[in-house]
């Protein structure tokens, strides 16, 4: 599906500051699991603001986050300066334009948090398996969860965000297209082993701003959308959330799933 260039356009201020970070002991994970010990390379596939690469900058030797979105990798650079991270760099790009312009070897693991089902999936595979060193892998992260249930505050968020926003999910250029094959699946029909790891939940607290601006970090809820209806749109769901809990505090339980490419 081709999504256009806009696809993040106007999200990136709020992606690094309202998306829930992830918890430690997901890094621990990774870190046990492909045995890092500050050497190799790392690729950081679809990037966004630098989170997951910001986390694991010292259990390598060098890491190189890919994004196809300018004003993401703005946000990343900003954090990368104000705390003095020596080795990330970022490129602006896809991974295609990455292999044909840049060479590195040695990867030892890449990661893909929320990202993998904008790519064509078959293809970034076949790519990744040559780049990366035997014993090493690809991480994809996601707390996509089919038939999830919803609270009620959840789904008043979602019942206002279809009123403002419309019934179809909106995506760059055009409608969002959920992929019809699984991550797993994909992963299996690939030159990839594939190991699936659903690590423990956790409790994330949100309040109605960051509600908000958790919404404005994605794509199918930027701002630009909204046109000149934005104080309508907050005032509602502000106006709603707080029937439900006048503090204006809610809980959310977070799954996380990590489907692993190993290369063996």
């Amino acid at each position: 599906m081709n999504y256009g260039d806009d696809l993040f356009k106007g999200t990136a201020w709020y992606y690094s500051r309202f998306r829930p970070i992830y918890p430690s002991y997901l890094f621990r994970f990774l870190v046990n699991k492909f045995s890092l010990d500050g050497q190799g390379n790392m690729l950081d596939l679809g990037c966004g603001t630098g989170e997951i690469a910001s986390r694991l900058y010292d259990w390598f030797d060098s890491i190189i986050g890919i994004d196809t979105e300018y004003e993401m990798l703005n946000e990343a650079k900003e954090f990368k300066e104000k705390f003095r991270i020596p080795n990330i760099e970022y490129f602006n790009g896809d991974l295609n334009q990455f292999i044909y312009e840049m060479s590195v070897s040695n990867i030892k693991l890449v990661t893909m948090a929320k990202s993998f089902h904008w790519m064509n999936r078959e293809e970034v595979l076949e790519k990744l398996y040559n780049l990366i060193i035997p014993g090493g892998g690809v991480a994809i992260i996601d707390n996509y969860i089919p038939n999830k249930g919803f609270t009620l505050w959840e789904n008043k968020v979602k019942e206002v965000i279809s009123k403002w926003y419309g019934d179809k999910r909106k995506a760059g250029n055009t409608i969002y297209a959920h992929p019809d094959k699984s991550h797993a699946s994909i992963i299996e029909n690939s030159k990839f082993k594939l190991e699936i790891h659903n690590l423990p939940s956790y409790k994330y607290r949100w309040t109605v701003d960051s509600i908000l601006g958790n919404i404005y970090s994605t794509s199918y809820g930027a701002k630009r959308f909204l046109g000149d209806n934005i104080s309508g749109f907050e005032n509602e769901l502000r106006n709603e959330l707080l029937k439900i809990n006048n503090l204006g505090l809610f809980e959310e339980d977070i799954n996380i799933s990590v489907k692993l490419a190993l290369k063996v």
